[in-house]
């Protein structure tokens, strides 16, 4: 299977189960989520219950309780009341709340808890042995409740109110106890909910570790295939840039070998022709004129081709850049651009260094050639100028016309292209400036250094 591939199926794979885990632990998360919301709601509702039935369960007694005393201290001052009408209200008072005391057990008794039955079931009986034991004395005249009601109210009633007392703080008592136990029920529900969240948080931060682990595992080998690929990128880089700098090395050889052949064999072979054309003419009669205009005719033609065989030699390497160096040929090729498009191009290359390397002289002058080239095909211009001076260890070289100029921002020909090409091979820099109608200006800048191979320039690209 093609690495491509590979790596696509790997990438999908870890997209899936990073997929998954994620919603794994966001499923997981909700779920704790509204258990535990679930949960907070039973304890709330369940602690709100059991508060308010203990609370209405110790109204409704106390309310028992004080309806108890009050109906104690109604039967005393019946039986110690000396005028007949205030003994009649207390009586009515007694009554009253007799049947108050009844109506509130029965309410308080409608749903009993099964620990209070039966103190309930005597808290009805007392109540009724109570006021039934006070029931005899409520028909007494005024004479029979002074002498006789003290005795009553202590043998009779007194008993039977006590023991009301007691059953009722029982039924307080087991109310109390109610309220524990709800307590405790409400405690271990909150224990319960305490294990079950401990339980989900371990779950969840396993997962969560999880998830982390095998994130960062992805993350690692995403970021080594991104390291690879990097490198095979820059290693890629590195080749074509060593691949360009042969081919511009070997296009500067070929056109070097190929300018000599055609200076040295062709040229040569093509004067000596015109040496024997010249040997020939003399040697035939001044009459015979038709003759030496035919010879005439040929010595022109082979002149003409032996200067254009030259034109060719110097255009592909001029010999003067190796002989003579750099300001001789850049002016040489400033008169042959003046001469081919018609325009005035001026050279000033008085502080270019004499010793310059073989790269950096190859460079400008070529650089100068495509730039004068362009000028001539895409301008319009009516003047350029070339400059080329030294300053802070590199060669800083500039070419500018008045011609019609471009959008640098978004055109790039291949000229362009080729230049920056060579300028960056030896390390230099390139600026172009121009805008429509404003012409346009090239700035060259090439260390004096030593010159890089093509491998060093890879490297250092």
């Amino acid at each position: 299977m093609p690495p491509a591939t590979d790596s696509r199926q790997g990438a999908f794979g870890t997209k899936l189960v990073l997929a998954i885990g994620f919603g794994g632990l966001l499923a997981l998360m909700s779920a704790t989520g509204f258990d535990s919301l679930r949960a907070l709601y039973r304890l709330e509702a369940g602690h709100a219950r059991i508060t308010r039935d203990y609370l209405e369960r110790r109204h409704a007694l106390e309310r028992i309780r004080s309806q108890l005393f009050l109906a104690g201290a109604a039967v005393r001052e019946f039986l110690t009341e000396p005028d007949a009408g205030e003994a009649g209200q207390r009586r009515s008072e007694i009554l009253r709340l007799k049947q108050e005391i009844e109506r509130d057990i029965h309410s308080y008794s409608s749903q009993p808890r099964e620990d209070e039955r039966a103190l309930l079931t005597d808290l009805r009986s007392g109540v009724q042995k109570y006021f039934g034991s006070a029931a005899p004395a409520l028909g007494w005249s005024e004479a029979q409740r002074r002498t006789d009601g003290y005795e009553f109210l202590r043998t009779r009633v007194a008993p039977q109110r006590r023991a009301l007392a007691r059953i009722a703080a029982q039924i307080g008592d087991a109310n109390d106890a109610a309220l524990d136990a709800g307590n405790h029920r409400a405690a271990a529900l909150f224990t319960a909910f305490r294990g079950r969240m401990t339980l989900m948080f371990g779950a969840t931060l396993g997962l969560g570790v999880l998830l982390a682990g095998l994130s960062a595992v992805s993350i690692v080998r995403l970021e080594n295939e991104a390291r690879l690929r990097y490198r095979e990128a820059a290693a890629a880089r590195s080749e074509l840039q060593e691949l360009s700098a042969r081919l511009v090395e070997a296009q500067e050889e070929e056109r070097r070998a190929i300018s000599r052949e055609l200076h040295d064999e062709t040229g040569q072979a093509l004067s000596a022709v015109l040496v024997d054309l010249s040997n020939l003419a003399t040697g035939i009669p001044r009459e015979d004129s038709g003759t030496h205009a035919r010879l005439e005719t040929m010595r022109k033609l082979v002149q003409a081709t032996l200067d254009s065989i030259r034109n060719i030699s110097l255009l592909l390497r001029p010999s003067m850049l190796d002989d003579f160096g750099l300001a001789p040929a850049l002016e040489w090729q400033a008169r042959e651009a003046a001469r081919r498009s018609g325009i005035r191009v001026e050279v000033d290359a008085r502080q270019a260094p004499e010793d310059l390397p073989e790269e950096l002289k190859t460079c400008v002058y070529r650089v100068v050639q495509e730039a004068l080239h362009n000028c001539a095909r895409h301008s319009g211009a009516g003047a350029a100028e070339v400059t080329v001076r030294t300053a802070q260890d590199a060669l800083h070289l500039q070419i500018a016309d008045d011609g019609r100029g471009f959008d640098a921002s978004r055109t790039r020909g291949l000229g362009l292209l080729g230049i920056e090409e060579r300028v960056r091979r030896l390390g230099g820099a390139l600026q172009v400036q121009s805008q429509p109608g404003r012409g346009t200006r090239l700035t060259i800048a090439l260390p004096l250094a030593a010159p890089l191979s093509g491998t060093e320039v890879s490297a250092a690209v």
